[in-house]
């Protein structure tokens, strides 16, 4: 049997996630979060790419909770959020460079 491809495993893991959370219609941009999560563990510290995630979605879900867009307002909401905490890695990265001497906003 062949080893399963990491996005394979993920979106498995996703779908029976969202059946016992009873939001099997949520429609997930999984690559922007991981590459949210990514960032965040880079520019923070490991540990905030949970906390992170767990944040926007939070986010997202009273922004579209309050919309009642469904899925796509989901999205939309995710992305928003999402491109909020980009923002402020990318921010706190630079700060951090400036503080050691290194150029602002280098990675």
């Amino acid at each position: 049997m062949a080893v399963k491809d990491e996005m394979q495993i993920l979106g498995e893991w996703y779908e029976q996630l969202a059946r016992a959370l009873e939001i099997p219609d949520l429609d997930v941009d999984q690559e922007l979060l991981l590459d949210l999560a990514r960032k965040s563990a880079d520019k923070v510290i490991h540990a905030a790419a949970p906390v992170t995630a767990f944040m926007v979605g939070y986010a997202a879900g009273q922004k579209a909770g309050k919309n009642d867009a469904g899925s796509a307002g989901a999205r939309e909401a995710t992305a928003r959020a999402a491109d909020i905490a980009f923002r402020l890695c990318e921010d706190r990265a630079g700060s951090q460079d400036a503080g050691r001497g290194g150029p602002a906003g280098a990675a």
